[in-house]
């Protein structure tokens, strides 16, 4: 069952609980940021040569995400692949960064 964590607590591997150094009353913890971007548009940088934009339906303590109106990009040697997709169960352990409120720049 979800409990509710204080500002100097995280969700670790496995739902343990850690410690944040530094943590205090005005920090804002990585899924607290992520749980503001649900309803979102979201741009997800993988490990590799791929990336997501779509809106962010849900997610869970592993950063596996639910996306909507997807568009994936894949850099190869001819260019850059577009591929869009209805909605995606994204795995979280390939992603490398999140940009909230943002996608690649068309030129790229």
């Amino acid at each position: 069952e979800p409990r509710m964590i204080d500002n100097a607590e995280y969700m670790g591997e496995a739902g343990s609980t850690r410690k944040m150094a530094g943590a205090g009353a005005g920090s804002l913890l990585p899924l607290e940021l992520i749980d503001k971007c649900i309803g979102s548009r979201i741009w997800i940088i993988m490990k590799g040569d791929k990336e997501l934009v779509g809106t962010l339906r849900g997610f869970d303590d592993y950063v596996n995400m639910v996306l909507d109106d997807v568009v994936e990009y894949e850099m190869t040697a001819e260019g850059k692949k577009k591929i869009h997709l209805d909605s995606i169960l994204l795995n979280g352990n390939n992603i490398c960064m999140l940009v909230p409120g943002s996608e690649p720049a068309e030129d790229e």
